[in-house]
């Protein structure tokens, strides 16, 4: 049986990989919270040239962060995206929610003649305001949150747009940044984006919320 030399101690793997995190990358056009965040962000994809994509609004991290210190859910457009938020990081038990998989929503794609991921915003509505919304996978969701936020509906708080794909993603994070909602978020240009980075966003939130619960 063949024997490999490698770190097995996690808080080493954890302190290195960290290390070279910010070896690698330059934080310096961003303030400490957002620069957290970004770690984590780079961490979760193993690409410090993401940082060349980043895009967010001054009070994204700081949004969020409060947000989740006063209770607010999480609103994620997959189940990917909600099994990589970190529930015992949460500051509040905070609820994430997803509708993806709701009995209304196949229907209601049917009858807006849409996908599944953007039907399922609509049914956002009523938990929306004040919100952390983590979109990870489908364009059609940023896409449809966007229209239905242009129609009046609740603002939330912060939102993490990563859609990621070669169809609608890259232009549904330019809407994003183009929409002048008044809703702060953080979001990753082109196509890449993912599960992985939308929930990596949310726990280094989390993160934040438990630091200054702390301090």
């Amino acid at each position: 049986m063949p024997s490999y030399d490698y770190i097995r101690d996690p808080q080493e793997i954890y302190r290195q990989s960290f290390a070279t995190v910010r070896a690698e990358a330059d934080f310096s056009d961003m303030d400490a919270e957002l620069a957290t965040v970004a770690e984590r962000l780079i961490h979760a994809c193993g690409m410090p040239d993401i940082l060349e994509d980043l895009a967010w609004t001054a009070d994204a991290a700081k949004a969020g962060r409060e947000a989740l210190r006063a209770g607010a859910p999480i609103l994620a457009d997959c189940r990917m995206v909600v099994e990589g938020v970190i529930r015992a990081g949460l500051p509040r038990d905070n609820a994430v929610f997803c509708s993806l998989n709701d009995e209304r929503t196949r229907p209601l794609a049917a009858e807006l003649e849409t996908t599944r991921s953007a039907a399922a915003v609509e049914l956002w509505q009523d938990h929306l305001e004040g919100a952390v919304v983590a979109v990870g996978n489908a364009p059609t969701a940023l896409f449809h949150l966007l229209e239905i936020l242009g129609k009046g509906a609740p603002k939330p708080a912060v939102i993490l747009g990563f859609p990621v794909g070669f169809v609608g993603a890259a232009e549904s994070k330019e809407a994003l940044i183009e929409a002048d909602l008044a809703v702060p978020y953080i979001t990753l240009r082109r196509r890449r984006g993912g599960s992985a980075i939308a929930a990596a966003g949310v726990n280094a939130l989390a993160g934040l919320a438990k630091s200054a619960d702390m301090s």
